[in-house]
C-alpha cells in the first residue's frame, strides 16, 4: 500500500479542546445498562444496582511505553484499552466503561487522533465496553494517554492479590514471552531502517510476535470461562511487567511461598525459535518480559479437575508455606530462587 505524501491535516487548535472531544467521541454509543450518561456532561453517571465496583488507571507515555516510529496510531488506541481492561478482568470482574484523556504535543494534526480513536472504538465493541468521558490537552513531549477502566461484579466472585494458601495450584492463561520478543524483532527492524531507510522489513515469520507486542488481547474470555467452569480462584493478577514479578506479588499479598516449574511455563513454537535467534534463554523471557497481559490466578486442588485438560490454562506450580520461600525448579530439578526481573519504567 503506497504511502500518501500529502495526507490531509486539520490542526488542533481550529477545533478547540471541547470541539476536539466531540468530534472523537460523535460516533460513540452507549450500550451498558449501567451507563446513565456518558460524555458531554461535567460528569459520567453509572448505576450498578447492588454490584461491587472496580477501577484502575494507567498511563501511557510516548518514549517510554511506545515508540511511533512501528507502533501505528490505531494500534496504540487499541492496546491503550486492552492494558486498562486486563486490570478489571485481573479482579475476576467485567469491565463496563472507560475514559481516555489525553495529551499531545502540536506535531499530532486531527487525522492522527481520528486514527487513535479508530483503535479504541474497535476495542470498545469488541470488548462491549462503554466510552463516558475524557480530557484532552496539550504537551510539549509528545503524546501521553491515561485510561480509567470501570467495570462490576458481585462481591463474592471479585479475585484479590491475596487469598493464595499453601497448596494451592498456580495457573496461567495462554503462553509467555511473545510481546517482549515482538519488542526486540521491532527495535531490531528499527535500527536496520535508521542504517537504510530504503529496507523493508520481512516481519511474516514473526507475525505472532509482533501481534502479541502491538495488538495484545485482555483475556475477558479467561474470566468468562472461569465462571462456566465454576472456579473462583483465590488470588489472581495479570501479567503486565512480567512473570516472576506478578508471582511475587502473588507471595507478598497471599504471605505464602511458591514453586514455579520450568518445564510448566507455555511456549509458543515461535517463542522458542525467536529465543534460539536472538541467543535469548526462553525462561528468563517468560519471566521478565512483561506485556503478555495473561491472567496468573490460583485455584484449590480440588478445582483441579475443572480445568484439567482445558488447553486455555496451564498448571505451572504451586504454592508453600511463605518460610520455604518462592523458587524456580529447574529442568534440571534444581531450585533457584526467583528475583523481581520485569518492567521497570523508572529504570535509566
Amino acid at each position: 500500500m503506497l504511502e500518501d505524501k500529502n495526507p490531509q491535516r486539520t490542526s488542533l487548535e481550529e477545533l478547540g479542546e471541547f470541539g476536539l472531544i466531540d468530534h472523537l467521541t460523535q460516533h460513540f454509543e452507549l450500550k451498558q445498562p449501567s451507563s446513565l450518561v456518558g460524555v458531554g456532561d461535567d460528569a459520567a453517571v453509572m448505576d450498578f444496582k447492588d454490584k461491587k465496583v472496580v477501577v484502575s488507571t494507567d498511563m501511557l507515555v510516548e518514549g517510554v511505553h511506545f515508540d511511533l516510529s512501528y507502533m501505528p496510531l490505531k494500534h496504540l488506541g487499541y492496546k491503550s484499552v486492552m492494558v486498562n481492561l486486563s486490570d478489571i478482568y485481573a479482579m475476576n470482574a467485567m469491565a463496563t466503561q472507560i475514559t481516555i484523556s489525553m495529551a499531545v504535543s502540536n506535531r499530532f494534526p486531527l487525522e492522527a487522533l481520528e486514527e487513535f480513536y479508530e483503535g479504541v472504538a474497535l476495542a470498545c465493541k469488541l470488548y462491549n465496553v462503554d466510552l463516558v468521558g475524557g480530557d484532552t490537552t496539550s504537551s510539549n513531549k509528545g503524546m501521553i494517554i491515561s485510561v480509567t477502566a470501570i467495570g462490576s461484579a458481585d462481591a463474592s466472585k471479585i479475585a484479590y492479590r491475596k487469598g493464595s494458601k499453601p497448596n494451592d495450584l498456580l495457573v496461567v492463561t495462554g503462553d509467555l514471552g511473545g510481546a517482549y520478543l515482538g519488542l526486540q524483532v521491532l527495535e531490531r527492524e528499527k535500527e536496520v531502517y535508521k542504517v537504510n531507510p530504503n529496507s523493508q522489513p520481512d516481519l511474516e515469520p514473526y507475525s505472532y510476535l509482533v501481534e502479541r507486542q502491538l495488538k495484545p488481547e485482555a483475556r475477558k474470555d479467561m474470566v468468562e470461562l472461569l465462571e462456566k467452569l465454576e472456579v473462583k480462584p483465590t488470588s489472581m493478577i495479570d501479567i503486565s511487567d512480567g512473570l516472576s514479578s506478578e508471582i511475587l506479588h502473588l507471595c507478598k499479598h497471599g504471605e505464602v511461598g511458591c514453586n514455579l516449574f520450568e518445564n510448566k511455563i507455555p511456549l509458543d513454537p515461535s517463542v522458542i525459535s525467536t529465543c534460539e535467534e536472538f541467543k535469548m534463554d526462553s525462561t528468563m523471557i517468560a519471566l521478565g518480559g512483561g506485556e503478555d497481559y495473561e491472567l496468573l490466578f490460583t485455584i484449590d486442588q480440588a478445582d483441579f479437575p475443572k480445568i484439567k485438560g482445558n488447553p486455555n490454562l496451564t498448571v505451572i506450580g504451586h504454592m508453600t508455606e511463605k518460610s520455604e520461600g518462592v523458587h524456580l525448579i529447574t529442568r534440571a530439578e534444581t531450585k533457584i530462587p526467583i528475583t523481581a526481573q520485569g518492567w521497570n519504567s523508572f529504570k535509566p
